[in-house]
């Protein structure tokens, strides 16, 4: 048993992803057809990411819906898979209890708890416990005759959200600027905040164009949509920017 960390890995991005968003991005206003233009367009690389940063600006979104990232990742917890997995315009696979026994396995320990002495101990001598548990378990159905899958399916049961996980994820590039906004927000639980940061670093490494001004809902948006009780205060809120002179008169009536 130990302590895991986050780790992130890009296995595999679109072919070709720039010279596809530009070439579906034309192909909606143009009379021509698309592989020409993906022929065309692929000479010229300023050109295309000039167009196609215009083109997400707009808002145009449905082109970025034909280039994909695939990730590989481990070192997080079940809890932040059960989160990640409500992102429903995705492909998973994620290492299974079942087929993958679980003898020694490593945990995450959330932040708060990692900086207190007494919570970091109470709660690693928690992680011992339900390991001896799930260990005893599993002998206890070798002496049925149970081994494998059939003794792990049950087994698990009394592991922990804690317990480390890997997975592979796919999303498009639309769906991945969805994820951002939603899980790089301050008020996204901190784990799969993290997750999507690091997610975020290699997108725009690879694929500038479209995401460089991704991020939390603020950062396109310019202002928090959040709302004064749960705002971080990085940008102003809606109201402030939106609301104009009925938001300066409830102001001065405060």
């Amino acid at each position: 048993m130990a302590q895991a960390r986050l780790h992130v890995e890009l296995l595999d991005i679109s072919q070709d992803a720039l010279s596809l968003i530009y070439a579906a991005c034309r192909q909606c206003y143009s009379a021509g057809f698309a592989g020409e233009i993906f022929a065309d367009g692929s000479k010229d690389s300023a050109k295309q990411e000039e167009f196609v940063r215009q083109v997400v600006s707009s808002g145009h979104e449905s082109p970025l819906e034909h280039v994909k990232f695939t990730f590989a990742i481990e070192g997080v917890s079940r809890a932040l898979t059960h989160q990640l997995v409500r992102h429903r315009i995705a492909s998973y696979s994620q290492q299974s209890q079942r087929y993958v026994k679980a003898s020694d396995f490593d945990y995450i320990i959330p932040p708060l708890i990692e900086a207190d002495a007494e919570m970091k101990k109470e709660y690693i001598n928690t992680m011992q416990e339900i390991q001896e548990s799930y260990n005893r378990l599993l002998g206890a159905f070798e002496k049925k005759g149970k081994k494998g899958e059939t003794a792990n399916q049950d087994a698990r049961f009394v592991l922990p959200q804690a317990a480390e996980t890997k997975i592979i994820v796919t999303m498009n590039c639309r769906e991945l600027m969805h994820f951002f906004k939603e899980r790089c927000c301050s008020r996204a639980q901190w784990e799969i905040r993290r997750l999507a940061d690091e997610m975020l670093k290699i997108c725009k490494q690879k694929l500038p164009a479209v995401f460089n001004n991704s991020g939390a809902k603020c950062v396109t948006l310019g202002y928090c949509p959040e709302g004064v009780k749960f705002t971080c205060k990085r940008y102003p809120l809606k109201e402030e920017v939106l609301g104009g002179a009925k938001y300066a008169k409830t102001k001065e009536s405060s």
